[in-house]
């Protein structure tokens, strides 16, 4: 028998979407693919031959369980150069991709039936995440004439006694809605007066345009560098 947890999960929307316009181009249909996040080039040269490199110099043993100190060490200094912050290696943690990190971090911030805000509209994982932790996600919609972003009114309202958390997403997948400096710092200022972590998500921060100036949520200050 498979596992209640595992029962209130479904099978990834975006996977689904994908096989579907894959069987239309297979029966000759012209159809756009918009559902899988991946890029329409192949793999750069530079990072196919540090692959095959590893694999000739026999890289291919167990490593430590937070990453391998050089690529901790490379990934703190992108930080401090994109983004002003200020981590160590004993502060970062390498996983196999932005799912995997997400997963580990639920897990390890929620306990069964505590509460994590996610604003709508959302990546498909994260409700399923949440799940998978036995917590419950609160969807707080956003709306149109606000960009899609959540505002601090709309935050302030969906906090409770049982929240653990917040997921922030920025740049969002799937709206594109990018947050200011300033509309990062009004949310920040409903964070500092609640028991409730940040999750920020910003693997697309480096996706802005028409001079968009991207601001980590993180580097908005000591006290919310803690929380998030």
């Amino acid at each position: 028998m498979i596992s209640e947890k595992i029962q209130r999960i479904g099978a990834s929307p975006t996977l689904k979407i994908s096989a579907k316009a894959k069987a239309m181009k297979a029966e000759g249909i012209d159809v756009i693919d918009l559902s899988v996040g991946e890029p329409d080039f192949p793999t750069p040269e530079n990072i196919k031959d540090a692959g095959i490199k590893a694999i000739r110099d026999n890289f291919t043993k167990y490593t430590e369980s937070d990453g391998i100190l050089p690529l901790r060490k490379a990934i703190a200094k992108r930080l401090k150069e994109d983004f002003g912050l200020e981590y160590g290696p004993k502060q970062i943690i390498v996983s196999t991709g932005a799912k995997s990190a997400l997963f580990h971090l639920v897990q390890a911030l929620v306990d069964e039936g505590e509460e994590v805000i996610i604003p709508a509209p959302y990546w498909v994982t994260y409700p399923e995440c949440v799940s998978l932790a036995k917590g419950k996600s609160v969807i707080v919609p956003t709306r149109e004439e606000d960009g899609f972003l959540l505002t601090p009114d709309a935050l302030k309202a969906a906090i409770s006694p049982a929240t653990k958390a917040v997921i922030l997403n920025n740049p969002s997948n799937p709206t594109g809605g990018a947050y200011t400096k300033d509309q990062l710092l009004a949310l920040a200022e409903v964070v500092k007066g609640e028991d409730v972590y940040v999750i920020a998500d910003e693997i697309y921060s480096s996706l802005v345009y028409d001079n968009f100036k991207f601001t980590s949520f993180a580097a908005l200050g000591e006290d919310i560098k803690k929380k998030t």
